[in-house]
Protein backbone atom coordinates (compact mmCIF):
# COMPACT_ATOMS: atom_id res chain seq x y z
CA UNK A 1 0.00 0.00 0.00
CA UNK A 2 1.34 3.61 -0.67
CA UNK A 3 0.46 6.91 0.30
CA UNK A 4 1.49 10.63 -1.21
CA UNK A 5 1.22 14.22 -0.43
CA UNK A 6 3.00 16.47 -3.21
CA UNK A 7 3.31 20.78 -2.88
CA UNK A 8 2.48 22.52 -6.12
CA UNK A 9 4.15 25.53 -7.16
CA UNK A 10 6.59 26.14 -4.40
CA UNK A 11 8.65 28.98 -5.02
CA UNK A 12 12.01 27.12 -5.12
CA UNK A 13 13.71 26.19 -8.27
CA UNK A 14 13.36 22.30 -9.07
CA UNK A 15 17.63 21.57 -9.57
CA UNK A 16 18.30 23.07 -5.70
CA UNK A 17 15.08 20.77 -4.84
CA UNK A 18 16.47 17.79 -6.48
CA UNK A 19 19.51 18.20 -4.29
CA UNK A 20 18.14 17.67 -1.05
CA UNK A 21 15.48 14.84 -2.48
CA UNK A 22 18.26 12.84 -3.55
CA UNK A 23 19.59 12.55 0.03
CA UNK A 24 16.59 11.09 1.39
CA UNK A 25 15.10 8.81 -1.16
CA UNK A 26 14.84 5.41 0.06
CA UNK A 27 15.20 6.30 3.93
CA UNK A 28 12.83 5.28 6.51
CA UNK A 29 10.77 8.33 7.32
CA UNK A 30 12.03 8.42 11.09
CA UNK A 31 15.92 8.73 9.28
CA UNK A 32 14.76 11.25 6.79
CA UNK A 33 12.97 13.54 9.39
CA UNK A 34 16.45 13.43 11.17
CA UNK A 35 18.33 13.88 8.15
CA UNK A 36 16.14 16.68 6.72
CA UNK A 37 16.08 18.72 10.56
CA UNK A 38 20.13 18.85 9.84
CA UNK A 39 20.27 19.96 6.54
CA UNK A 40 21.26 23.98 5.97
CA UNK A 41 18.86 23.65 2.70
CA UNK A 42 15.41 26.01 2.73
CA UNK A 43 14.09 23.17 0.40
CA UNK A 44 14.95 21.01 3.64
CA UNK A 45 11.76 22.91 5.09
CA UNK A 46 9.54 22.27 2.52
CA UNK A 47 10.41 18.43 1.77
CA UNK A 48 9.87 18.49 5.48
CA UNK A 49 5.79 19.27 5.51
CA UNK A 50 5.40 17.86 2.68
CA UNK A 51 6.77 14.16 3.87
CA UNK A 52 4.56 15.01 7.35
CA UNK A 53 1.57 15.17 5.30
CA UNK A 54 2.68 12.02 3.29
CA UNK A 55 2.95 9.81 6.63
CA UNK A 56 -0.33 11.54 8.24
CA UNK A 57 -2.17 10.45 4.91
CA UNK A 58 -0.62 7.08 5.37
CA UNK A 59 -1.58 6.60 9.05
CA UNK A 60 -5.24 8.62 8.62
CA UNK A 61 -6.44 7.41 5.30
CA UNK A 62 -5.03 3.27 4.94
CA UNK A 63 -4.61 3.03 8.63
CA UNK A 64 -0.48 2.56 8.10
CA UNK A 65 2.11 2.54 11.21
CA UNK A 66 4.28 5.74 10.47
CA UNK A 67 7.39 3.78 12.43
CA UNK A 68 6.69 1.44 9.62
CA UNK A 69 7.26 3.97 6.48
CA UNK A 70 10.06 4.38 4.12
CA UNK A 71 10.24 6.98 1.08
CA UNK A 72 9.73 4.57 -2.17
CA UNK A 73 9.74 8.11 -4.32
CA UNK A 74 10.50 11.53 -4.44
CA UNK A 75 10.55 13.75 -6.96
CA UNK A 76 10.76 17.60 -8.46
CA UNK A 77 9.44 18.49 -11.26
CA UNK A 78 9.93 21.57 -12.82
CA UNK A 79 6.10 23.95 -12.41
CA UNK A 80 5.46 27.40 -13.65
CA UNK A 81 8.13 29.57 -14.63
CA UNK A 82 7.67 33.47 -13.42
CA UNK A 83 9.37 35.99 -16.08
CA UNK A 84 10.58 38.99 -14.90
CA UNK A 85 13.02 41.75 -16.72
CA UNK A 86 15.81 43.33 -15.47
CA UNK A 87 16.65 46.95 -17.24
CA UNK A 88 19.87 47.13 -18.99
CA UNK A 89 21.87 49.73 -20.97
CA UNK A 90 20.28 51.18 -24.15
CA UNK A 91 16.84 50.53 -23.22
CA UNK A 92 17.22 46.83 -23.63
CA UNK A 93 15.69 44.25 -20.54
CA UNK A 94 17.35 41.05 -20.61
CA UNK A 95 14.76 38.32 -18.77
CA UNK A 96 14.76 36.70 -15.42
CA UNK A 97 13.02 33.17 -14.73
CA UNK A 98 11.63 33.09 -11.48
CA UNK A 99 11.03 29.04 -11.42
CA UNK A 100 8.91 26.88 -9.35
CA UNK A 101 8.67 23.24 -8.09
CA UNK A 102 6.23 20.62 -7.95
CA UNK A 103 7.38 18.46 -5.30
CA UNK A 104 5.63 14.62 -4.45
CA UNK A 105 6.63 12.27 -2.22
CA UNK A 106 5.48 8.41 -2.26
CA UNK A 107 5.78 6.56 0.99
CA UNK A 108 5.01 2.68 1.16
CA UNK A 109 4.80 0.43 4.03
CA UNK A 110 8.27 -2.04 5.14
CA UNK A 111 7.78 -5.68 4.15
Amino acid sequence: MESRASAQYVRMSPRKVRLVCDIIRGKDTKQAFAILDATPKAAAEVIRKVLKSAVANAENNFGMDPDNLYISKIYADGGMIIKRYQPRAKGRGYRINKRTSHITIVVEDKE
